[in-house]
């Protein structure tokens, strides 16, 4: 399964894992999810990532709206923010899992409970990223990411 499984490295250059590195990636999106670890390797899959996603990022509510909803069955959301920045930033390489959506779960997804433990409550003026991927069978999506202003 491993050789079946590419990746990109930081100069652009496409490799392909072995058999511990495709283990570790499918069992760590598991673990992240919290579904149980696998020790045979499953069928390789590629889930469909989101279509669209909008934020609505206030210091009193936080939540993430996407497209296509509900998800397609034992499928979840697995939802990564970054830690507040300026407004002016425009790029982020911070991201830290904040919540996953139970299997099929519809928008929005409520995430001011999570985000405010982890990062504090969310200051007027700074800015938040959002990276959201789908998850099914232990294999990732391309993780759809906004970045906005808290009102």
């Amino acid at each position: 399964m491993g050789l079946s499984m590419s990746r990109t490295d930081s100069l652009g250059q496409t490799y392909s894992l072995n058999g511990f590195q495709a283990y570790c990636s499918v069992n760590n999106i598991l673990a992240v999810t919290g579904g149980t670890l696998i020790s045979d390797a499953p069928v390789l899959s590629t889930p469909v990532g989101l279509l669209t996603m909008t934020l609505t990022l206030s210091s009193v509510a936080f939540s993430v709206a996407y497209t296509t909803t509900p998800l397609a069955a034992a499928t979840k959301l697995i939802i990564r923010c970054s830690p507040q920045r300026s407004a002016g930033r425009n790029f982020e390489a911070d991201y830290r899992v904040i919540a996953t959506t139970a299997a099929a779960a519809a928008s929005p997804a409520n995430i001011l409970t999570p985000f405010t433990a982890k990062f504090g409550v969310p200051v007027t003026g700074n800015k938040v990223f959002v990276s959201a991927s789908t998850m099914f069978g232990g294999f990732e999506s391309i993780p759809l990411i906004v970045g906005q202003v808290v009102v």
